[in-house]
């Protein structure tokens, strides 16, 4: 899943749970839910694979991401510091998978197993770009709803 929707709902998260401890833990834990969901994302494996030189498009694509997600934030959310830290908290995983291939440790490498291979076993089932999309298009959707209209 790209990160601009792990960020909505992180954002979301943080803005409707009121204890700040619990809202970072369900923001990050709301990454391996998205995630098991069928969707589609764009390809860094020229930033794992440390090909610097091919990999601006990559780069550029993922500050793109990471860009809107923000903007997003900042226009329909309350904008409290906690909806911004949750945000993060909900897009740090596919940081630490990152991370695992530019400086591989132990533990880093546990986690990118389980998220690659337990969390994403549904990347590789053959089920049509169209549900794909449409998935993270629908929590987009219900997290600006929900965002846009604070109770």
């Amino acid at each position: 899943m790209i990160l601009f929707v792990h960020m909505l709902l992180g954002a979301l998260t943080g803005q409707k749970v009121s204890s700040p401890v619990l809202a970072i833990v369900l923001a990050f834990l709301s990454h391996y839910f998205l995630d098991f969901i069928p969707h589609a994302e764009y390809g860094v494996e020229n930033i794992k694979e440390k090909q610097w030189a091919k990999a601006r498009t990559e780069i550029f694509k993922v500050l793109l991401d990471f860009t809107f997600g923000i903007l997003f934030i900042f226009l329909f959310s309350k904008n409290f510091p906690i909806i911004y830290i949750c945000a993060f908290f909900a897009i740090l995983p596919d940081g630490l998978t990152v991370l695992n291939s530019i400086l591989p440790n132990k533990i880093l490498k546990m986690h990118k197993n389980i998220h690659s291979e337990k969390i994403h076993f549904l990347k590789y089932k053959k089920i049509s770009m169209f549900w794909r999309v449409s998935t993270q298009a629908v929590v987009v959707i219900i997290c600006i709803y929900i965002l846009s209209f604070p109770t």
